[in-house]
């Protein structure tokens, strides 16, 4: 039987990466504390320095597309009492 892939945390990556990126220890020496490839770290790294600055933007924009779909949910409900109420009024236009 082949042998499971192992997962790691995001968490786990970001400390690792973060650490990598500190240089305080070559990516060799990371690796051979964590028993990973440096390879491996090499990667999350680069990462980490390519998203390193949308980490924080993801929360607003996330925010912002909630109040969105909101919004969307609530005008939709608008126009669905607005067509409802119409067809009262028109409904019982019938019984003056």
């Amino acid at each position: 039987m082949a042998k499971k892939r192992q997962q790691y945390s995001n968490d786990f990556k970001f400390k690792i990466a973060l650490e990598a990126v500190k240089g305080a220890k070559t990516v060799s020496q990371i690796a051979a504390e964590h028993n990973l490839h440096p390879t491996q770290i090499g990667n999350w790294k680069k990462q980490l320095l390519r998203e390193g600055s949308t980490l924080f933007t993801r929360a607003n924009d996330r925010q912002q597309r909630e109040q969105q779909d909101r919004e969307a949910e609530l005008y939709e409900q608008i126009g669905r009492l607005k067509m409802e109420l119409e067809w009262l009024k028109k409904k019982a236009s019938g019984f003056d």
